[in-house]
């Protein structure tokens, strides 16, 4: 269930659209299974992901020098920490099209801040936090520390582009161990508004999608991106 932290940062507009690019197969997974994969935190591709910026790794290795367990606190605390990153866009993104998804067959889920609180109610095992990532200067900005979630929410300037909405688990409480990622039950119905389908793709591969989507028993809006529509003149 979505757990709301006043320390992270998130649009208050409920009505903000988020995006989620992926492939044909992945989409059919989350919808037979019921189920959002949460990949674990050190997994993703940025090696600094769930580390600290250069000013807070000096100030928290002169608070560990009395006491060694509180750096490695923060290590091994990205073993336990699984996320789902979520894209913040109005429209959506040529940018994503090109990184997220393979050749001409990706999809993307539009959907907003407030369905995505609202599908996380089924999950009543773990506890689900949003937040908006901040990009900043590894060199020369800090990132506090005074929330264990602070170091996942934070990015380095390089990845703006990104403009990513995270959802976020913390499993440390208990005992467990975690390979590549966790899923976890969501409200399918509620989590996707619509279903775009990449501005490249044919007209079958849209059937395609339209037919497998009805056959599961779902009644999303889905369409065709229009960012490769014929020009006007």
């Amino acid at each position: 269930m979505y757990i709301h932290d006043s320390q992270i940062k998130l649009p208050s507009d409920p009505d903000t659209i988020v995006w989620k690019y992926m492939d044909l197969s992945k989409l059919i997974d989350v919808l037979l299974s019921g189920k959002m994969f949460m990949s674990r935190s050190d997994k993703f591709e940025d090696q600094y992901e769930g580390t600290f910026s250069e000013p807070t790794y000096e100030e928290i290795k002169k608070l560990s020098a009395d006491n060694p367990e509180f750096l490695q606190y923060y290590k091994q605390h990205r073993e336990q920490v699984v996320i789902s990153s979520w894209h913040l866009n109005e429209y959506e993104s040529f940018a994503m099209w090109q990184i997220f998804t393979q050749k001409q067959e990706g999809l993307a889920i539009q959907s907003t801040i407030g369905r995505l609180q609202k599908a996380l109610s089924p999950e009543n095992q773990f506890s689900q936090y949003i937040g908006e990532v901040n990009y900043i200067d590894y060199k020369k900005e800090h990132i506090p520390f005074d929330n264990a979630f602070f170091p996942f929410l934070f990015k380095r300037k390089s990845f703006q582009y990104e403009r990513e909405v995270r959802i976020i688990t913390d499993v440390s409480e208990f005992d467990m161990k975690i390979d590549n990622g966790l899923k976890i039950d969501v409200d399918i119905n509620t989590m996707i508004e619509k279903i775009y389908i990449h501005p490249k793709s044919e007209n079958w591969y849209k059937n395609l999608v339209i037919e497998l989507v009805k056959r599961l028993g779902f009644d999303f809006g889905i369409e065709k991106s229009d960012l490769e529509s014929e020009i006007l003149i």
